[in-house]
């Protein structure tokens, strides 16, 4: 993606936040990005990750439902909440196994991060935090207008990014999995944001 942005020691790209690998044996000591990844080769391979991840929530969310459909326990708030229950938690949890390079990442594109690089540290504890929320009241309208909130601004940051049509890493599953910043993530935002609202809607 950068692979001209050198540096002699471990780091991640200051550019789009992705991991820096060490060169070849000529430039022994000097880390860049991986030249085959820039070149775009694994384009939908990177995609694969985010795919399984997403189809496991799905897949849990179908059997939580069915079981809800089995004890005569069946509603559709439940079985929204069950989705984004495994989405916050599974998110943050990938954010949490590496929180200074997910905020290093994060800061290439979120708004707020930008201009306070802390903000990186907190936001996984909040996605945290909305997913265990949920799991007590899953309709509470404070915490779903939260979510519309924080998930409508980090979107934000992504459009705009593609808007000028810049390549950065997605941080939204750590420093672990590389997912390409693309509509993709502006979907996962704001398609968030949209379970929020009919959740809202529900409980009103």
């Amino acid at each position: 993606m950068h692979s001209e942005v050198t540096q002699d020691k471990p780091g991640n790209c200051p550019k789009c936040g992705m991991r820096l690998i060490e060169a070849g044996s000529k430039n022994k000591g000097t880390f860049q990005q991986n030249e085959t990844k820039s070149l775009g080769t694994s384009r939908y391979k990177d995609y694969i990750p985010l795919a399984i991840i997403v189809c496991l929530i799905l897949l849990t969310t179908l059997v939580l439902s069915l079981s809800d459909l089995q004890a005569d326990n069946f509603s559709a708030p439940a079985t929204l909440s069950y989705f984004m229950i495994g989405f916050f938690l599974v998110f943050a949890g990938f954010k949490l196994m590496d929180l200074k390079g997910f905020a290093e990442g994060y800061s290439t594109y979120d708004l707020l991060a930008r201009k306070i690089f802390a903000y990186g540290y907190v936001y996984p504890f909040i996605e945290l935090f909305f997913g265990l929320a949920m799991i007590i009241n899953p309709t509470s309208v404070p915490i779903l207008l939260a979510e519309i909130g924080v998930m409508s601004f980090s979107g934000l940051g992504v459009t705009i990014k593609l808007m000028k049509k810049e390549t950065f890493q997605c941080a939204c599953l750590g420093t672990f999995l590389k997912v390409p910043l693309t509509k993709v993530t502006v979907i996962e935002d704001f398609g968030m944001v949209a379970l929020a609202l009919v959740m809202l809607f529900i409980a009103a």
